[in-house]
């Protein structure tokens, strides 16, 4: 009898566990979507769709590279090393 008592305990300890795990998954997915929310609505307040933004990271990409080049070509020949 003391075996089967020893069982269920340990069995209530793990449950005890895995709902605490439960509660904090859920209280850092709560957290993380919030932030999501945030950082979406911050993304479309500077004029970038959320569903668009690694096209709009390429754009700027080329328009660095674009601006560098040109920042480049106005330093005289001899500088160009």
């Amino acid at each position: 009898m003391q075996q089967l008592e020893e069982k269920i305990r340990k069995l209530r300890e793990q449950l005890e566990k895995a709902n605490n795990m439960r509660v904090k998954a859920e209280a850092r997915l709560e957290e993380l979507t919030r932030r999501e929310e945030e950082i979406m609505k911050e993304t479309r307040e500077m004029g970038v769709d959320p569903d668009k933004l690694e096209e709009e990271i390429d754009r700027l990409k080329e328009e660095i590279e674009k601006k560098l080049t040109e920042a480049w070509n106005c330093l005289p020949e001899e500088m160009r090393q």
